[in-house]
């Protein structure tokens, strides 16, 4: 599935992450993105095995994983380009909806589903489902697939020091409240990925998260 070029490529980039090496290195930049479209469409090909809605939606795939130019307002780390690219599988917007995701970096590849990078608008549809259901969102967690196959259970990129302001610091779900996004992972082997094969892996992996983006839905 991911291509060993592509690999090699993320690994280059991360030793060499200036616009300069980029503008060299094009050709393999564009192989790179060609492999992250076809994966996008093989994961919405067989998105009918682990969520219908994903299924029916139509998607772009050439829209559907994050670019390698980060905009300064977004950047996550030192470097101007991103050296790990998430593929969606989503039934909305990535950056709207919490959806299911690959995570392709050299030697930190993972699967599972979320919105970890919200808009503003996201992350209060976020917030505000935890608040009308917090029972629904530990009952997941304690779910004994979702817990055998996310052992870190529910994860974020960025957490608040208190419960934002206008919710509650004592509701039942303020420890969700505090994730800047949030969703669960299940790291893969590089290896694996290099072969077709992995989409068994992915589409049991997906399934496991699916309560999480049903709960979001």
């Amino acid at each position: 599935m991911v291509e060993p070029e592509t690999l090699e490529f993320l690994t280059d980039l991360a030793a060499n992450n200036r616009k300069v090496w980029m503008d060299a290195n094009r050709e393999e930049r564009d192989d790179a993105m060609r492999n992250f479209t076809g994966i996008a469409k093989t994961l919405h090909d067989y998105s009918h095995r682990y969520d219908h809605n994903v299924a029916d939606a139509g998607i772009k795939p050439k829209q559907s994983y994050t670019k390698f130019f980060q905009d300064a307002r977004e950047r996550v780390g030192p470097g101007l380009f991103r050296t790990g690219i998430d593929v969606f599988s989503n039934a909305g917007h990535p950056s709207e909806h919490v959806g299911y995701y690959l995570h392709i970096e050299p030697q930190n590849c993972f699967a599972g589903a979320g919105l970890f990078q919200p808009s503003k608008e996201g992350l209060a549809k976020i917030r505000n489902r935890l608040v009308q259901d917090p029972d629904g969102i530990h009952e997941l967690t304690s779910d004994p697939e979702f817990k055998a196959t996310f052992s870190d259970g529910i994860s974020t990129n960025k957490i608040l020091k208190v419960v934002p302001e206008g919710y509650d610091g004592a509701a039942p779900a303020a420890q969700y409240l505090k994730m800047v996004g949030l969703g669960c992972k299940k790291a893969i082997p590089d290896e694996l990925l290099l072969d077709d094969d992995v989409i068994d892996l992915l589409i049991e992996t997906f399934r496991a998260a699916s309560p999480l983006v049903r709960y979001f839905e």
